[in-house]
């Protein structure tokens, strides 16, 4: 029988699942208040994967994402171990924010200390407590507040295996991004590990698409990387394309936004975006693509400062390749094209 897997104290034995209750420090009124993972530890060996959410805590498409997959039948035939973290941030969950109460931002503070702040020791206890012990990541995000992103894969393509990762999301779109300083990104790759980032949505917002985008690319990985059965039936897509640059298109001036094209749209340098001006519709100036590209991130909110950042433009080689492959994948996607009914009711 293969050995149990310990985790915070607990040993889970091979083959069961269960949920630990891991403890974090008190709130100030003398609360206890734990993090919750679930852990399902398979029969037979192989990798050890995490699923992460909720690192910044108004970013809840994730949590959605993880109690779905959790919920997948496949998941019972599992090899290796998952370790799921739905609400990593569980403080800023509470409170419907993206920080900490001491207002830093956890996905900087990474790999924490035992001594530090509250958000370097929630990060050093999530980064040794719990991912230390895995071999592959998945980390779950979306936009910050009033902003909406695509569903994209963020990923440093140097190593193989988190290439090989990134590709069986299989979503049109993979942005070979940096490592940024005080990531979980960055503490996951320094510990050998390989480690993807799933953006998609928007803040405190559930995106239905997004959600089932996240799931269907979660379990893609699952099998790739040997944890679960391949199948008798998998679907063949198009190869993502990956995108080696982005830039953020700014206010020219504040306003009121009237935003004129949608996430996924191909757009050349020069394309009209969008228009800010006063109410009344004097002052009126254009919004201007910077690069050609695809749009894969943009502002929700019309009321903008000079400035501000309102449109996010990824560069491809052939952006309108992209494009339509986007527009497929949000077609399959749609509730409203399932030919049979979904195993859960929609979000709408």
């Amino acid at each position: 029988m293969r050995a149990g897997f310990r985790i915070a104290g607990v040993t889970v034995r091979a083959g069961e699942r269960q949920t630990v209750s891991v403890d974090v420090p008190d709130l100030y009124t003398h609360t206890g208040i734990t993090l919750p993972v679930q852990v399902v530890h398979g029969k037979r060996d192989g990798p050890a994967l995490f699923l992460s959410a909720a690192i910044h805590g108004d970013e809840i498409n994730g949590v959605e994402i993880i109690r779905r997959v959790l919920r997948q039948r496949v998941v019972s035939r599992l090899q290796g171990t998952l370790v799921a973290v739905p609400i990593v941030n569980i403080y800023g969950f509470i409170h419907k924010s993206r920080y900490l109460p001491d207002r830093r931002d956890l996905n900087r503070s990474f790999p924490g200390s035992e001594t530090g702040s509250l958000a370097a020791r929630m990060a050093h206890l999530f980064v040794h407590d719990l991912v230390a012990r895995c071999s592959h990541g998945i980390d779950l995000h979306t936009g910050a507040i009033h902003r909406e992103n695509l569903p994209q894969i963020r990923a440093l393509m140097d190593d193989p295996e988190t290439e090989r990762m990134a590709h069986a999301f299989a979503l049109p779109v993979i942005l070979n991004t940096g490592i940024v300083v005080g990531s979980l990104r960055e503490a996951v790759e320094n510990m050998g590990s390989s480690v993807i980032v799933y953006e998609a949505g928007e803040a405190l917002r559930f995106d239905e698409v997004a959600i089932r985008a996240g799931v269907t690319g979660v379990i893609n990985v699952m099998r790739e990387i040997g944890m679960l059965p391949v199948g008798r039936k998998r679907r063949r897509t198009a190869a993502p394309l990956v995108a080696h640059s982005s830039t953020w298109v700014r206010a020219p001036q504040s306003g009121i936004l009237r935003t004129l094209k949608p996430l996924g749209a191909d757009v050349d340098v020069g394309t009209l975006l969008g228009v800010i001006g006063d109410p009344f519709g004097a002052n009126e100036v254009p919004v201007r693509a910077t690069a050609s590209g695809l749009i894969i991130g943009r502002s929700t909110t019309p009321l903008v400062n000079e400035g501000e950042a309102v449109f996010h433009i990824a560069r491809f080689q052939h952006p309108d390749t992209v494009a339509g492959r986007v527009e497929e994948v949000q077609q399959e996607l749609n509730p409203a094209t399932d030919e049979l009914p979904p195993v859960e009711p929609p979000i709408v």
